[in-house]
């Protein structure tokens, strides 16, 4: 890891250092993984909040750095979480909050970091028997929507979230911020269109997308497991010949002056109808 802390504590299995300069190379580091370039780069992302961390540490996944204020209130989630880092030999970085809100870009920033590695997005890695729904997003550009899907698939018993084509970063920070912790509960693969269609061929699964092509009402449809719902571009949708190899296309009615749902909710409404169908 670059720039990463040096000197160990004996008494837990923790490296320790403390960070007061703001041209320390731990700290351009991790300013770097701001940036989607030098994350794919480093295969690292970053995780900002006591409460993401703390979920992530409950789900069996912990940072290999920790990053904390100094000076900051005790408080027993945090001595579980420098614990659970001690425990598998991480770094664990004292500095000021200056200097954390240099890491984050935020002027309030929150008082703990972890730095995590990428998960494996390959494809092949699904295992589509796992879960009767799966939540599948193409071209989604807006973090904040993808990170969304990530929390409405752990709300509703998904598997995943499928990325088709060049859809926004899951290990960005705004969308880890707005998974709410499902980024560590949630299967994530990323593929193209025809990988994508290809590997789905290749066993059990329903296409599943909002439609107005040949489609039939979503609480009149005949879902079947495993489910995979679609949702497309948050302003173009889905490409014609994308809804044309769906198994099924739905249709939500729009009663007001709105002709179409955000591509998030659209997954919200979908997946809930089907977890309600499929029980």
């Amino acid at each position: 890891m670059t720039g990463s802390p040096e000197g160990h504590s004996p008494d837990d299995g923790a490296r320790r250092r403390t960070i007061s300069g703001f041209s320390n190379p731990t700290v351009k580091y991790l300013r770097s993984l701001r940036d989607k370039k030098h994350r794919r780069r480093e295969r690292k992302f970053l995780v900002e909040g006591l409460r993401l961390l703390t979920d992530a540490r409950e789900t069996g996944h912990v940072p290999e750095l920790l990053v904390m204020a100094a000076g900051r209130d005790p408080h027993p989630l945090v001595a579980a979480l420098e614990k659970a880092v001690a425990a598998e030999g991480g770094d664990i970085v004292e500095t000021t909050p200056d200097i954390l809100s240099k890491i984050t870009g935020k002027d309030n920033a929150q008082s703990l970091v972890g730095v995590f590695p990428e998960f494996d997005t390959a494809l092949d890695r699904i295992e589509r028997d796992a879960a009767d729904i799966w939540l599948v997003a193409q071209a989604l550009r807006d973090p904040g929507n993808l990170g969304t899907m990530l929390r409405t698939g752990d709300a509703i018993g998904a598997g995943g979230l499928i990325l088709i084509d060049d859809c926004a970063d899951p290990f960005g920070v705004e969308a880890v911020r707005a998974s709410m912790g499902a980024i560590f509960t949630q299967r994530v693969a990323r593929a193209s269109w025809a990988e994508f269609e290809t590997w789905l061929r290749g066993g059990a699964g329903q296409l599943v997308a909002a439609s107005l092509r040949e489609a039939v009402p979503y609480r009149e449809a005949a879902y079947a497991a495993p489910c995979f719902v679609m949702v497309g571009n948050e302003s173009r949708g889905l490409p014609a010949e994308y809804e044309t190899a769906c198994d099924l296309r739905v249709t939500m009615p729009m009663l007001g002056r709105a002709d179409s749902l955000n591509a998030a909710v659209a997954a919200a409404v979908l997946g809930y109808e089907v977890r309600a169908r499929l029980g």
